[in-house]
């Protein structure tokens, strides 16, 4: 399981580097997109590869010309209402988007001037958004969950156009994934104070943990066969209520990406293309659903994602950064939050309904992978690069 991606800049190196860096993707990107994709919905839940480059140098411009230096805002019809999401529909937005050439020519026109702005312009310097160069980490990790999201647009559209296996060289074995890391509890310490984080990564407190146990690597596609092969898709008494009515509903089988050739041979297709099923590799394509209803069968849990921040901290570990791992709880805020830079980024989501995701997959640039940041989404989402890690109680 490769990422077709060059990685970024460490989260240790210079935040504008990093921009630079997001910028020489999001270029590379468009211009790797066929003719025929870059305009085009494969998912309801995902907009065109052309929406999210040109939205990342939107946002770019918002912060930089429109709250930092109080322009007022342009007057072109195709501004906000295209490249503010809640203002414009997915479906309608490829259909809106200018041809590409020009769009690439634009985006690079904006990169040029937005870095110059951030490197030396006097008002954007001295404003409370750029200490320790703030804003610039906030944009470069903004612009990697957007190209994270273009790998997942490709993901779909291998999808409708399914290609026989190509050849394959077999990776070497991990680890076991059966062994068990044991903590005996206590008291410990979450989040982040760092100038990368999140708002809802902040406040650095502490938790107290029970006895628990989690699976040193998440779990593997051989592990998940396994189910399949037994009827774990079928609904049973691994599967909470919810569960078994979008099972139900969806008449979901197997894993996001899982097939099977004429003569029986299970395949997997991800954004790089359809492969042989690696029974070694971490399982990727899960819902929270599949998740949780898997630990079930397994006679285990999934892990608080405190659980999970304190056992990466402690470099005990292993495979992270290969699939986001769906956590049991609910995205909640943690005490003393403040909304920064703005109160859409985390507030909306703090609703019962999103489920939290750590580690980072191998499509995640670097800057995504630290121990305490926090993904979230609802749980019938399978689109997110998302596998399991299991736990249980001691």
């Amino acid at each position: 399981m490769n990422a077709v991606h060059p990685l970024s800049h460490s989260p240790e190196s210079d935040l504008l580097e990093c921009l630079a860096a997001q910028h020489d993707r999001l270029n590379a990107a468009l211009r790797a997109t066929p003719a025929y994709e870059w305009r085009n919905q494969y998912h309801r839940d995902l907009s065109p590869i052309g929406w999210h480059y040109a939205h990342c140098h939107f946002i770019e411009a918002v912060w930089l010309h429109e709250r930092i230096l109080g322009e007022p805002t342009p007057t072109r019809r195709d501004w906000h209402d295209l490249y503010f999401p809640e203002q414009s529909p997915k479906w309608r937005r490829g259909g809106r988007l200018p041809p590409r050439d020009a769009l690439l020519e634009w985006g690079l026109a904006c990169q040029h001037h937005h870095m110059e702005l951030l490197r030396a312009h006097p008002d954007v310097r001295r404003h409370p958004l750029l200490e320790n160069d703030y804003l610039s980490g906030f944009l470069a990790q903004h612009h990697a969950m957007h190209l994270e999201s273009l790998e997942q647009v490709r993901w779909f559209a291998r999808l409708r156009r399914p290609e026989p296996p190509g050849v394959q060289t077999p990776g070497p074995a991990p680890h076991t994934s059966g062994d068990w890391i044991e903590c005996m509890g206590g008291e410990y310490i979450v989040g982040s104070e760092a100038a990368t984080a999140f708002d809802n990564e902040r406040g650095r407190h502490t938790v107290c943990l029970a006895p628990h146990a989690l699976r040193s690597q998440p779990v593997s596609n051989a592990e998940i066969a396994a189910f399949v092969e037994a009827g774990g898709y079928r609904p049973g008494p691994h599967w909470d209520a919810a569960g078994r009515a979008w099972l139900e509903h969806t008449g979901i089988t197997a894993p996001l990406g899982w097939s099977r050739l004429p003569d029986g041979t299970r395949v997997q297709t991800l954004p790089e293309g359809t492969r042989l099923l690696d029974p070694q590799a971490p399982a990727v394509g899960l819902s929270w659903f599949e998740a949780s209803a898997y630990a079930r069968w397994v006679g285990a849990r999934l892990p608080h994602e405190h659980e999970w921040e304190h056992a990466a901290r402690a470099g005990r570990l292993r495979g992270t950064g290969a699939v986001w791992e769906w956590c049991g709880n609910d995205f909640r805020p943690y005490p003393g939050f403040r909304p920064y830079p703005y109160d859409e980024y985390s507030m909306p989501w703090f609703d019962g309904e999103h489920y939290v995701l750590r580690g980072g997959s191998a499509w995640s640039d670097p800057l995504l992978k630290r121990s305490t940041m926090r993904n979230f989404f609802t749980p019938e989402k399978r689109h997110v690069f998302a596998g399991v890690r299991l736990a249980r109680d001691l």
